[in-house]
């Protein structure tokens, strides 16, 4: 090899890891814009088969997404608005009656008293409660930055939201022009089935923990179990999240009845959720995912474990559907390889030939 070819493949190396970490360097940069953006594609994933159910009964897209759009919008302003005020001034009480709860559980229970004794729980808790309202207030700059910066988030991603759930059927034909003209039709069966998938079990999941904010609600108020509303909302919260949300949100729950409380309330309600858990898994999840694609314990757990820790809580909710639509994708190839060759005809036997008999045969012979 000459020493100029060399050069020309040193060159051509050098530039090829310069453009790959220039490339790397602009990702890094615009993370955050890229995660909205995911956010936003993937919000509008899940929205699309409302908007295809508006469209098959005759309304032009554009109207269905508008339409959608405003109904989503007007849920959620009706949400925050019956919800924030109430839940302020309750989680506000709940905080600055800490120390009475924790008195009253002390006087009650020897063991906790032995233990805040020893560890000095009840001077903790009582100082955190007292500056609490000072750090609050001295914050408020900070808060309302963060909340500021919060508003403008959402804002990017509703307005994405928007423009991918009305251009969606065109992003769809473009990444089926990615593909190789003989393989597009399957490419498009695919994508189809991935979008449907990922839409129904995100609706899926967003009634089911409706369905479980609700009941615990119910069950709360019957309980007389103070903050209700925030304890709700908290085990609604808490349900989107895989494996472990439920078990959290009713731990949250039966903590608060148990110091606010008295035990009896609290075995009720512990029993309540064990017994909601229960229908939730065996009724209520399978009558609603019953068109999404069911996954494995191990496959849920490590893809809300990777998830979580490359986007947090939203990576968490975003992983499942997403291995999900995986398992569509990969289940035709799967089927393929397992299924048995197919058997050869059998061969047939080979016809003899007869041999000459008589005069015929001396005659071939000379």
């Amino acid at each position: 090899m000459t020493f100029a070819k060399t050069y020309r493949l040193a060159i051509a190396a050098g530039l090829g890891l310069l453009t790959v970490g220039v490339a790397a360097l602009t990702l890094y940069s615009v993370r955050e814009v890229l995660v909205q953006v995911i956010i936003a594609l993937f919000v509008a994933v899940s929205l699309d088969p409302a908007v295809r159910l508006l469209i098959r009964h005759g309304v032009r897209r554009s109207v269905a997404v508008a339409v959608i759009g405003v109904l989503v919008l007007a849920i959620l302003v009706g949400f925050v608005w019956s919800l924030v005020p109430p839940l302020v001034g309750q989680a506000g009480d709940l905080l600055a009656n800490i120390p009475h709860y924790q008195q009253e559980l002390q006087d009650r229970s020897r063991t906790y008293q032995e233990i805040a004794d020893r560890y000095g729980l009840t001077e903790r808790l009582t100082e955190f409660a007292r500056t609490l309202p000072a750090k609050v207030g001295g914050g408020a700059l900070g808060v309302l930055t963060g909340v500021f910066s919060a508003m403008l988030n959402v804002l990017l991603v509703t307005v994405l939201t928007i423009y991918f759930m009305a251009d969606l059927p065109r992003i769809r034909r473009g990444l089926v022009r990615l593909v190789p003209r003989a393989n597009r039709p399957r490419a498009a069966q695919a994508i189809n089935v991935v979008v449907d998938k990922v839409g129904g079990y995100m609706i899926g999941n967003l009634i089911i923990s409706l369905f479980a904010g609700v009941s615990s609600f119910v069950c709360l108020f019957a309980l007389g179990v103070p903050f209700a509303l925030p304890l709700a909302v908290w085990v609604a919260l808490t349900d989107l999240i895989p494996l472990v949300g439920a078990t959290v949100g009713a731990a949250g729950c039966c903590i608060v009845a148990l110091v606010t409380g008295d035990v009896t309330s609290t075995v009720v309600l512990l029993v309540f959720f064990v017994a909601y858990q229960q229908i939730e898994n065996y009724l209520i999840a399978p009558r609603v995912l019953r068109n999404t694609v069911d996954l494995s314990s191990v496959a849920v757990l490590l893809a809300a474990l990777t998830g979580g820790a490359i986007l947090g809580v939203v990576g968490a909710l975003m992983s499942i559907p997403i291995v999900a639509a995986v398992k569509v994708l990969m289940t035709p190839m799967v089927e393929a390889l397992n299924e048995p060759p197919p058997r050869e005809p059998p061969a047939e036997p080979p016809v003899p030939i007869p041999e000459p008999r008589g005069e015929d045969s001396s005659k071939l012979e000379s």
